[in-house]
């Protein structure tokens, strides 16, 4: 199949239409087989839950070439399980992860036109989520609900390489004690939009979050999690009962152990340690790493050993380590690459 005539070096991270977008919905109790459409617009009662009570949930993935010409995603299962474990606790069914998967293959085969060549840098970046669809008036869960993919086309989340970021300690919360912060709801990302264009007005990039409780222990930003790496390399993450599992996280404390033989904990991060550590980073989906060159503290500004030109060494092998495997330059391990 050719490709569609894009600049892939320079289409920047945003949504493009492509062609085939995945639909499943539940109705009495049982979901439907699930089938690719063209239409890219979805109508809705004026009253359905989801317009109502924000009962959605979604995630993100990508599917990349790799050096070999494969077309793969990674570790696709480990989104399918996180999607039911936040429909579990916005009382939405579980869709089956096998009807997930096929819904990410389908959509992939459907738009191999949209996926970029390697060596881009750029992605075919995937979008599930699901959301209450019937009238509901009442506060409740929905009866009805939409399981949807659709993917896009995106460039390299920083053009001409990753420049270390500015963060603030936020005075917002993120997330209660027993609340969502855990699930990838759409609710969440929605309180944190007043903290981000705050952020952005005073001339930060983004906001680093604390635990509601004692505003003492660091939990994430708006949609990464934190990764910091110790003066002596060892690489430490924060834990939370409100973070939310990132799979990117994962995948990269196992590469630091594995790969690059880097001591690891996740445990609990007092914000006043911030000053003792040699590098910081934000992971997800999107960019990998961010590096982050500095943190504000209430006018107390820390800034990394690494500094703000470059990502910090142990940082870079984390990043360079993950894309490698990603892309088929590194082996990887067993189940991570599902090959389209």
């Amino acid at each position: 199949m050719d490709k569609a005539n894009l600049d892939w070096q320079n289409i920047g991270f945003g949504y493009i239409q492509t062609e085939e977008r995945y639909v499943a919905n539940y109705k009495n109790g049982a979901w439907d087989k699930g089938a690719l459409t063209k239409d890219a617009t979805v109508v809705l009662s004026e009253c359905a839950g989801v317009l109502q009570y924000a009962q959605t949930i979604f995630e993100g993935l990508k599917a990349y070439t790799t050096k070999n010409g494969d077309v793969v995603t990674f570790r696709p299962d480990l989104n399918a399980k996180r999607l039911n474990d936040s429909a579990r606790r916005m009382e939405m069914p579980v869709i089956p992860e096998e009807q997930f998967l096929e819904g990410v293959r389908q959509v992939v085969n459907g738009n191999r036109a949209y996926v970029p060549p390697f060596g881009s840098g750029a992605t075919l970046y995937l979008r599930p989520y699901m959301f209450g669809s019937n009238p509901v008036i009442g506060v409740k869960p929905a009866d009805e609900y939409q399981f949807r993919i659709f993917a896009t086309p995106v460039g390299p989340y920083f053009k001409g390489g990753a420049k270390p970021i500015t963060i603030r300690v936020c005075d917002y919360d993120r997330a209660a004690p027993n609340g969502t912060g855990h699930i990838k709801a759409g609710l969440n990302y929605a309180m944190s939009l007043h903290a981000i264009v705050e952020a952005h007005e005073l001339g930060y990039d983004e906001n680093m979050y604390l635990d509601a409780k004692t505003r003492t222990k660091v939990e994430e930003t708006g949609g990464a999690n934190f990764i910091f790496i110790t003066k002596d390399n060892k690489v430490v993450t924060p834990k939370s009962s409100t973070i939310l599992p990132s799979i990117t996280r994962k995948s990269l404390l196992y590469v630091a152990k594995e790969y690059l033989g880097l001591e690891v904990e996740e445990r609990e991060v007092d914000v006043e340690e911030l000053k003792d550590f040699a590098e910081c980073g934000l992971c997800g989906t999107a960019a990998v790493i961010s590096p982050v060159g500095k943190i504000v503290n209430h006018g107390e500004e820390i800034v990394f050993p690494s500094g703000m030109d470059q990502m910090g060494k142990v940082t870079q092998k984390l990043y360079d380590t993950l894309t490698g495997i990603q892309m088929g330059e590194i082996e990887a391990p067993k189940g991570w690459i599902y090959v389209i």
